[in-house]
């Protein structure tokens, strides 16, 4: 009679993604629970990984402070965009895997009792991509900080402007650019802090234009990848030019902040970079840009009339 041998399972390589994670640097396996405690930051190799928006909220502000700001807005299609599936079939299912509505959030909170007008991105939602709802979120955020005379913060973590939105996701870097140029004409102070990663046009664009630009260790901040960079001037470049820490030391960047530091140096800098106080009445309204528009081509024609009838005035 045949011997019936006892079968043995082979043994698992593969750990669950909802229990562990490889971290990619050091390739050690992390408990997730373990690793959200220690604010995702891998405990043998000092790797930072990835923040939600939601977590660098809580890590960030005081408790109880945070104020969501246009919580509603969402992304349109108006180029009727499909590439292997359609614009809003993204879009709908970056909602269900990250609870927001974009990729970016913003609002009002409080730094160790100092008020902020603050915006976060989140990578997780369509690689963090700029498109018209994040470049609004951080131009309104400006406008807020710029209004209530409080500093304004923006992290970064972005692969660059939304393809599916073509010229309209490139057109927030000029949209952006401009509020920020009237941030820094109101003495209003900004701080802008780049994560992993910051690139394209969101490194083009508000991400390096703070008063103080601070980044988290190991940071991957740039314009283009790196082999692009490389061809278009033909030479070798020098192996990590686009980390946070080759930025620091070449002056780009003005600090690397470890992440459990990152409030402490948030709260030291907004002690130091105050706003100087004017009256209440000679504080800007929320920029309008149609109503300003009207109003210059209004002036414009009046003038142009008055002109007019001047000339005919002297003719006669």
């Amino acid at each position: 009679m045949p011997i019936k041998l006892p079968s043995f399972r082979a043994r698992r390589d593969v750990y669950p993604p909802d229990l562990w994670t490889k971290c990619p640097q050091c390739s050690d396996m992390l408990f997730n629970k373990q690793l959200e405690k220690a604010a995702r930051i891998c405990p043998t190799c000092d790797h930072h990984f990835r923040l939600s928006a939601a977590a660098r909220l809580e890590m960030l502000l005081d408790p109880g402070t945070w104020r969501e700001r246009d919580a509603g807005l969402q992304s349109v299609d108006p180029l009727g965009f499909v590439d292997q599936k359609p614009y809003p079939e993204r879009v709908a299912t970056a909602q269900a895997q990250t609870g927001l509505r974009d990729a970016a959030v913003r609002g009002m909170g409080a730094i160790e009792g100092q008020p902020v007008s603050i915006c976060v991105m989140d990578f997780g939602f369509m690689g963090g991509s700029m498109g018209a709802v994040v470049g609004e979120k951080v131009a309104r955020a400006a406008e807020e900080a710029l209004v209530e005379r409080v500093p304004l913060i923006v992290v970064s973590a972005s692969g660059g402007a939304r393809m599916q939105e073509g010229t309209l996701a490139l057109m927030q870097l000029a949209k952006t650019c401009a509020v920020l140029e009237r941030v820094r004409g109101a003495r209003v102070p900004y701080i802008s802090v780049m994560s992993d990663p910051t690139t394209g046009g969101v490194f083009a664009s508000y991400a390096v234009l703070g008063d103080v630009n601070l980044a988290e260790p190991n940071a991957l901040i740039g314009f283009a990848g790196a082999r692009v960079a490389a061809g278009t001037i033909a030479q070798e470049l020098p192996p990590g030019f686009q980390r946070s820490e080759f930025l620091f030391e070449h002056g780009f960047i003005d600090r690397v902040v470890h992440r459990h530091a990152l409030r402490g140096e948030l709260a030291a800098l907004l002690r130091f970079m105050r706003a100087p106080e004017i009256a209440t009445e000679a504080r800007p309204a929320s920029f309008n840009p149609i109503g300003a528009f009207l109003s210059t081509v209004a002036g414009a024609t009046g003038n142009a009339n008055g002109n007019a009838n001047a000339n005919g005035g002297n003719r006669g």
